[in-house]
């Protein structure tokens, strides 16, 4: 059987488990942090496909990486925040009401702030905020936001706090949904899915994406 090789990032992960039920082929995913998806393909990594954030498939397409006629948009996710399922939610819906979340928060979990979309977006907020050097020594830090949301699952600090991709945050077990940033912090990002210049299966990844978009 044919098999389509992935490199996304893990906000794409539960796009591409939908989407991967009945296509008559398989979908070989590898989902971490956007940037470290792309380093993986510009290093050599064999791929097909790729789900990223529409900036850097747009880079790959100009560095001839990915082809430029294949690109879609294949979703838009919220960057939101996260608690443990027991835990009581915290009142996040404007600036001041996230800065002190944030500050009550003994452990707070992000993903890689150099290259996940969430992470990278994450970390200025906390800096605008101007909580950053209040809560540095609590910031747990992970590679990805799956990893990181799994960590806040298993946490047993008093009362941890997570941010990532609202994705991750949906299709982990043990915690819920907080509610996206609130309006001056916050991002929705887009995710690009787009052929890669040395697949190997262009007609199934093609076949991908087109399902993808229905």
């Amino acid at each position: 059987m044919t098999s389509v090789r992935l490199l996304a990032g893990g906000a794409a992960q539960p796009l591409v488990e939908r989407v991967r039920r009945g296509l008559g082929f398989a979908v070989d995913g590898t989902f971490s942090a956007v940037g470290a998806m792309r380093d993986k393909l510009v290093a050599g990594e064999p791929a097909d496909l790729v789900i990223l954030s529409r900036v850097l498939v747009e880079q790959l397409a100009q560095s001839g990486h990915v082809a430029a006629a294949s690109m879609a948009d294949v979703a838009r996710v919220a960057t939101a925040v996260a608690v443990r399922s027991a835990d009581p939610l915290p009142a996040i819906a404007d600036k001041a009401g996230l800065a002190a979340a944030l500050e009550a928060a003994d452990e707070i979990h992000f993903p890689d702030p150099a290259q996940a979309t969430a992470g990278i977006h994450f970390a200025k907020v906390m800096r605008d905020l101007g909580v950053w050097n209040r809560v540095e020594s609590r910031l747990r830090r992970a590679p990805n936001g799956n990893t990181a949301m799994r960590a806040l699952a298993a946490s047993t600090a008093r009362r941890p706090i997570g941010c990532t991709q609202e994705t991750e945050i949906r299709a982990t077990p043990g915690i819920v949904l907080a509610g996206p940033l609130p309006p001056g912090c916050d991002l929705t990002t887009v995710y690009t899915a787009a052929i890669t210049s040395r697949a190997r299966a262009p007609a199934e990844a093609a076949a991908f994406i087109a399902r993808a978009r229905s």
